[in-house]
């Protein structure tokens, strides 16, 4: 594909957006509003071509890719009677050309789920800068993306807010090279991976079979898309980000304690040798996070408004009860097991979380489908991309049997 590129401002940074109409593509469009030494050169969504038209409109992208063809027809006739000068394609081999191109400097990967893989792969194999929202990337395909990394000099920063808090609290040193530092050697005991414990932290665990769609996704503390605040309900979003810790900090899975902080004001920990402990604090709102990496090493206004010590609550910390949390446990177990079974288990919670927002299975039913997932394929081989690929599929395809045979 040959991308025909109009005149742009070299002096400002440009970005693409993968995933622009989701939560962390809203935000990230929030703080580029407000920091205008950065320009929007390609934008990304599924199938919202409504809002994506809106965002063409105020930014007004080189690019937009929408996921398939008819929303992209939809969107290049609506930018055609707004006399939009943005190009209209459609396709996940249309993002991956996007992101390579000479013209982008930071590629914001916050498409949800295994969807994100190719196209965050291909801005790794570009050597660019690259906003990592797609915690899914590296529990499908750690090594192999951590190994692309390093031979493409990628740069790599962290957007799940605790991992972006993780990584401020390292030292300067291990910061420029987190993925293949040695935590023992710059004095680092503990990474403390903090969790809300989502909406269901008090409830009767005898309840929870019952909970239902609209429960489910109404998150405490964070606004969220309606997958993510689902995985935060089962705490299998911790799961990932526990996955996501070890490969983004070369980490061990000893090396990693999950922390139940309800506050959601600390988003995570460092324990050094010595006893001290660092900790990056701030309200709930992703917009931080995407400031600290956009303008990295440098900082800028993210919108977010600073924390007012003096009407605090009182903070709480527990460990996490697997009872409660067992899709928690669960992903802590693939995680000792190996690529293939988070990869297995990534493709399994997917398809099972879409089907309890479509009303076929229930909440509980989500971890049963995880584990029997896990269960058939424990040692499932995925060291290339042809390999992750097919666990996956088969992941999903196990799945699928389970929820159609079992569960219905």
């Amino acid at each position: 594909m040959i991308l025909n590129v109009s005149d742009i401002n070299k002096d400002l940074q440009q970005v693409c957006i993968l995933g622009s109409t989701g939560s962390i593509g809203v935000s990230t469009l929030d703080v580029i509003r407000k920091n205008p030494q950065f320009s929007v050169f390609a934008l990304t969504a599924g199938q919202n071509d409504t809002q994506m038209l809106a965002q063409c409109i105020e930014f007004k992208p080189q690019f937009a890719v929408m996921h398939d063809e008819h929303s992209a027809a939809r969107l290049k006739s609506a930018l055609h009677s707004h006399n939009a000068k943005t190009t209209v394609l459609s396709g996940t081999q249309a993002m991956c050309e996007l992101v390579k191109a000479d013209e982008v400097d930071v590629v914001m990967s916050a498409i949800v789920g295994a969807a994100g893989l190719l196209p965050t792969l291909a801005a790794v194999e570009a050597g660019k800068k690259v906003l990592l929202a797609n915690k899914e990337s590296l529990v499908m395909s750690g090594q192999l993306f951590i190994d692309k990394v390093k031979k493409h000099g990628a740069t790599l920063l962290p957007i799940d807010s605790e991992h972006n808090a993780i990584f401020q609290c390292l030292p300067t040193q291990m910061q420029q090279n987190a993925n293949n530092g040695n935590l023992s050697e710059q004095g680092i005991s503990k990474i403390l991976l903090t969790g809300s414990g989502g909406p269901f932290l008090k409830r009767d665990i005898n309840t929870l079979a019952s909970v239902t769609v609209d429960e489910a996704v109404a998150h405490p503390n964070w606004s969220m898309g309606r997958k993510i605040s689902v995985d935060s309900a089962t705490m299998m979003n911790k799961g990932l980000e526990f996955i996501e810790a070890k490969w983004l900090f070369n980490a061990g899975v000893d090396d990693i304690e999950v922390v139940i902080h309800p506050q959601s004001i600390i988003h995570s920990m460092v324990q050094y040798q010595d006893g001290s402990v660092l900790a990056q604090m701030g309200n709930p709102d992703m917009r931080t996070p995407i400031a600290h990496a956009l303008a990295y090493p440098n900082r800028i206004d993210s919108g977010v408004k600073p924390l007012d010590f003096t009407a605090m609550a009182d903070f709480t910390f527990t460990a996490p009860d697997f009872s409660r949390y067992p899709n928690l446990k669960l992903a802590m177990d693939a995680c000792r097991l190996g690529q293939g079974a988070t990869t297995a288990i990534n493709a399994a919670n997917e398809v099972a979380v879409n089907a309890f927002l479509s009303n076929k299975v229930g909440f509980t039913d989500i971890y049963k489908i995880n584990a029997q997932v896990l269960n058939k394929m424990p040692n499932a081989q995925a060291i290339s991309l042809d390999d992750i690929l097919n666990v996956d599929e088969v992941a999903r395809a196990y799945a699928d049997e389970i929820i159609n045979k079992e569960l219905n």
